[in-house]
């Protein structure tokens, strides 16, 4: 086979750079799909759903956390990273069969918590934070040209894996169970993610600098420029995920609210199209501009016009009593563009710290900036959830009922309408940070 720069698949920029990442994404990304097995998993070992949600949380956290301290490593060595990636996440999938099994053998058992927590958040989330950074600086260096666009493909495959893997999951669970699906599950993703491990390859043109060849280091990098600006950076990509993740984890609850019930399967496939297609068309779309800043300011603006309009006409409450068809339409566009754009944050962030520190070290600051992610995901859906709560408790007048397959449940949608002040908020502040603490970079300021 031949081996140089414009012919045969070792060089080839879609084999060794897209498929690959999309393999790595499309597998890890089905963390989101925790929802569809929650309440499963906590009937079955005999503990609450929001017991075994803190299991999602600490994955999100510890996602974050390693990427953060793990970036160097994986700026080295993106074979061991993948690898480590394909057996964390795997083997974390698999351990949390396994206590779901036992756990359903002996119902209650705190060691099957336990050790969910520890598979599915802890083993995981390292699985997940190296998988997730492992792809990213090598897809930028095949495609230096169209940056945005290639991240954002990567990046749309870990939001395409809840479309893709739902259904699926879905009909595991109905035909053999939940411990046995996450067996199977395990053994798939194992095979997705080592292939793509193996396929995974820098072009021939990129040498590492090591030694005293090797520049300044991930902090004195982020020194070199005001330290406002990664501040900065960080402030609005962890807010915009704290927000995302707040309506994202309530999008079931909010349907039924709105009298949709029936549909949520639909909606929530819809949605993740969104949260794919946000990553892969903002990211795009960025590359077009001077100022990759400028998508995150569209994001803000769009996100805060909506939510705004759903505060002013009390929408989700409004929806709920009236069946207001415009209404309807106003909460579900919502809850597609607040997808498209929490989805769009995460595939912007990488080219515009490279636009700002340059590609050296990318992984390691890449890492480090995503530890706003980890710490968003335990802030922003036991947020919402707290608010949901507290409601309920000051508010039981405003509890409603509606139909849900057949059957008559109650729902919260004055606790669902709160959490949108709060949101609406927290963009607020994000569109501020990116006008006014992000400064624009000029083309001969660019690091290279």
């Amino acid at each position: 086979m031949s081996e140089n720069k414009t012919g045969g698949w070792r060089e080839n920029k879609w084999i060794r750079g897209a498929i690959p990442a999309l393999l790595l994404h499309c597998s890890i990304g089905t963390v989101y799909c925790w929802s569809l097995f929650s309440q499963e998993i906590g009937d079955h070992i005999g503990f609450s759903k929001s017991a075994t949600e803190w299991a999602f949380s600490f994955a999100i956290f510890f996602l974050g956390m390693s990427a953060a301290f793990l970036g160097s490593f994986v700026e080295k060595d993106i074979h061991k990273a993948s690898l480590i990636a394909s057996f964390c996440f795997a083997g974390g999938m698999a351990g949390t069969g396994f206590f779901i099994w036992y756990g359903g053998n002996h119902q209650g058992s705190l060691l099957s918590l336990i050790g969910i927590y520890i598979c599915y958040g802890f083993i995981m989330g390292v699985g997940l934070g190296t998988g997730y950074l492992s792809p990213v600086k090598t897809l930028m260096l095949w495609f230096q040209d169209r940056k945005g666009l290639a991240t954002g493909l990567a990046v749309a495959g870990f939001g395409a894996a809840k479309a893709i893997a739902s259904p699926i999951m879905e009909k595991l669970l109905a035909s053999v169970g939940v411990y046995k699906m996450f067996f199977i599950l395990a053994a798939v993703y194992f095979v997705m993610m080592f292939v793509g491990h193996l396929f995974l390859k820098k072009p021939a043109g990129w040498h590492e600098p090591t030694g005293a060849d090797k520049g300044p280091g991930t902090f004195e990098v982020i020194k070199s420029k005001p330290i406002t600006n990664y501040i900065g950076i960080w402030l609005m990509f962890y807010l915009n995920i704290t927000c995302g993740l707040a309506l994202i984890s309530q999008e079931k609850a909010i349907v039924k609210c709105i009298g949709l019930g029936a549909t949520v399967g639909i909606i929530s496939t819809v949605s993740a199209i969104f949260n794919a297609g946000g990553r892969l068309g903002f990211s795009a779309m960025a590359d077009g501009m001077k100022d990759r800043n400028t998508v995150y300011k569209i994001i803000f603006i769009i996100s805060i016009a909506l939510t705004g309009l759903a505060v002013i006409t009390k929408g989700i409450v409004n929806a709920n009593a009236s069946g207001n068809v415009v209404l309807i339409i106003l909460v579900l566009a919502l809850i597609f563009m607040v997808n498209a754009g929490y989805g769009g944050g995460f595939s912007n962030v990488p080219n515009l710290l490279s636009d700002h520190y340059g590609m050296s070290n990318i992984s390691a600051i890449h890492g480090l900036t995503l530890s706003a992610w980890g710490i968003a995901g335990l802030t922003g859906n036991q947020m919402a959830a707290a608010i949901v709560k507290a409601i309920e408790k000051a508010h039981p007048e405003s509890l409603a009922q509606v139909e849900y397959h057949g059957e008559m449940i109650t729902v919260n949608p004055l606790g669902y309408q709160t959490v949108l002040y709060v949101t609406l908020a927290l963009y607020i502040v994000s569109l501020l940070i990116s006008l006014f603490m992000v400064r624009k970079i000029k083309d001969d300021e660019k690091a290279a």
